[in-house]
């Protein structure tokens, strides 16, 4: 029964560290396809920097390439339009890069595409409000998947020429620059230490005819979004030290009855001049085999079962509540690790509890009764 819950406990964590490792990753590359990891826009407009334009090439694009963790900055033009889908109109957000190359095409996301009946061929027709409005006609080239929506609406990808001619720009002009840091830093310390080295680069190396650029990295504009995978993170926490604690007072019960089993041993143990700690010793051995048992067959199943979602999907979540249609899964394997070693040190530290009932046992009484 020990060696059940010892194993109960620990599929329980490893399952739970997967779990918030895969949300984690598939958050953070999903936050990252949308907006990259920071964005560099003008100071004096919004975070799509539809309003006011950057240059796509500025001077000083050299230093901000040579930041340390800096993969790539590509320039990107967003514009708000409205789309006309039968008898409905439909706010969207339209994101020019230079990925998407067919003219007049556009990628639409799943959830837009199911829900009006779109599909690849068909044609989408959009109206751009402003001092003058400029009708499109898109083509859709593809769907994709993706839950990340923007506060403006669902992100409908086209040619960045396509989106420049229709806010009448020129061939260098775009609404931001787009960052991608390395998968190494992407924890939260070394994304804002990226954001402020980027963010001085662009405020001293401007010329005088070139406008200062603000960066911001995606935590500050998904905080709450990322907020919310801390909490994620907190819960890990919890569910590993309940647990390690639910593990542990199930040993210190079979530790206990072995114990009660074997008094006359211990009795006769300290006749023949072994000590408690001695005694104590081989006990907390047995246990601590015992454990290791356990967690073997736990980490066994936790893999398993990381295997089988990770490969099948097979559990399902709702993307407006989640942000993914999924329960992910990532095998991270020095946080197991270190799961593990956490967890069984605690279990061991428990069982201290039970041999204090070793130095109570009296020879005299223990071999007499035998």
């Amino acid at each position: 029964m020990a060696v059940v819950a010892i194993a109960i406990s620990f599929l329980v964590i490893i399952v739970a560290v997967a779990i918030s490792g895969g949300f984690r990753r598939e958050i953070r590359s999903g936050v990252s396809a949308v907006t990259g990891d920071v964005l560099l826009t003008n100071a004096a407009a919004d975070l799509t920097g539809s309003d006011a334009s950057v240059p796509a090439t500025p001077s000083y694009l050299p230093e901000l390439e040579a930041v340390p963790g800096v993969e790539r900055i590509e320039p990107v033009v967003y514009r708000a339009g409205i789309l006309k889908l039968g008898d409905d109109i439909h706010g969207a957000l339209f994101k020019g890069t230079r990925a998407d190359t067919a003219a007049l095409g556009v990628r639409v996301p799943s959830t837009l595409a199911e829900r009006f009946g779109l599909g690849v061929g068909d044609d989408l027709t959009a109206y751009f409000i402003g001092e003058k409005t400029k009708i499109r006609k898109w083509r859709i080239v593809s769907v994709y998947e993706n839950a990340m929506e923007t506060e403006e609406g669902q992100l409908l990808y086209v040619p960045i020429g396509d989106l420049r001619r229709v806010a009448e720009w020129g061939p260098d002009e775009a609404s931001l620059l787009e960052v991608t840091l390395s998968p190494r830093h992407h924890s939260r310390r070394a994304m804002v230490q990226a954001t402020q080295e980027l963010g001085w680069r662009a405020t001293l190396g401007a010329r005088e005819n070139e406008d200062p650029l603000r960066a911001v990295s995606a935590q500050e504009r998904f905080a709450q979004l990322f907020d919310w995978l801390d909490l994620i993170d907190f819960n890990v926490y919890a569910i590993l030290l309940l647990m390690t604690i639910v593990a542990g007072f199930n040993m210190i019960s079979g530790l206990l009855i072995l114990l009660f089993r074997h008094v006359s041993t211990i009795g006769t143990l300290k006749t023949l001049g072994m000590g408690d700690r001695a005694i104590a010793g081989v006990f907390l051995r047995v246990g601590a085999r015992t454990v290791a048992i356990g967690m073997a067959i736990g980490n066994a199943l936790a893999l398993l079962f990381c295997l089988v979602q990770g490969t099948t999907h097979w559990i399902k979540l709702n993307p407006v509540n989640y942000f993914v249609s999924f329960v992910p899964v990532h095998v991270n394997v020095p946080a197991i690790l270190l799961a593990d070693l956490a967890a069984f040190a605690g279990i061991l530290l428990l069982l201290l509890i039970p041999t204090l009932f070793i130095a109570r046992v009296d020879p005299a009484k223990t071999v007499k009764a035998d």
